[in-house]
């Protein structure tokens, strides 16, 4: 398996590098191999594969493995995620969410299922990711939750704080609870009714089509097999 076809490209590296620590005027020692490891974080989290099948050309695994659980826990990939979402199309807002597999692995260590959101279902172990996107269906915001989970559940908390002209989601998300909500950010529903409402409330049609946005979002990071599949605790 190639190991540059996962790496960033110039232009992505050179959006990313200011956020990351390390750099001059940092506080610490000056991290000179930041590209080598984001690289290598990025080769083991799109194979899927073991982090100590990680080529040598990226380092120790051991070492890798533990600045990247350094920097989860000092919420360096959450802070460079946030600003590379600030540039956002809020035409539409988009729910959804995906079950990922959760493989037997990933269940043990201390905390317990319901620490590791994990739940279980006719297929065996789940994990649900709930995601907010923008209206070119980029991520804004996600929310990981056991497999059985509701849903709409998660909505709130996905929209706290959000502005947009519309908000997208499915059937699965009609509520009256949710709708005022998106009501308050002074926002227009885009949800078709469940069957089960007596009184059908109409929808924009048109505009519903570009849910299919957010599907395509989630079968690209699918591609990353780590996200497909969920190996660790």
């Amino acid at each position: 398996m190639s190991t540059k076809r996962y790496e960033l490209s110039e232009v992505q590296w050179v959006r990313i590098s200011p956020l990351l620590p390390g750099k001059a005027g940092d506080a610490g020692r000056p991290a000179a191999d930041n590209r080598l490891f984001v690289n290598g974080c990025l080769w083991v989290l799109r194979s899927g594969a073991h982090w100590c099948d990680l080529p040598e050309r990226y380092g120790k695994w051991k070492t890798v493995h533990r600045r990247f659980s350094r920097w989860c826990h000092a919420g360096v990939w959450e802070r460079v995620f946030s600003a590379l979402t600030a540039d956002r199309d809020n035409q539409y807002l988009m729910i959804d969410n995906t079950i990922v597999r959760a493989h037997q692995q990933s269940a043990s260590g201390k905390g317990g299922p319901k620490n590791q959101a994990l739940g279980r279902s006719r297929g065996g172990l789940t994990t649900k990711i709930h995601m907010l996107a923008d209206a070119l269906g980029r991520p804004l915001r996600f929310i990981i939750t056991a497999g059985q989970v509701g849903d709409v559940t998660q909505a709130p908390t996905l929209l706290d704080g959000q502005t947009g002209d519309a908000m997208l989601a499915d059937k699965a998300y009609d509520s009256n609870a949710l709708r005022a909500i998106i009501a308050d950010m002074g926002a227009r529903a885009v949800i078709p009714s469940n069957r089960t409402r007596k009184l059908i409330i109409p929808h924009d049609a048109m505009a519903y089509r570009q849910c299919n946005r957010i599907e395509r979002c989630f079968c690209r990071l699918k591609h990353f097999r780590r996200f497909a599949t969920r190996y660790d605790r």
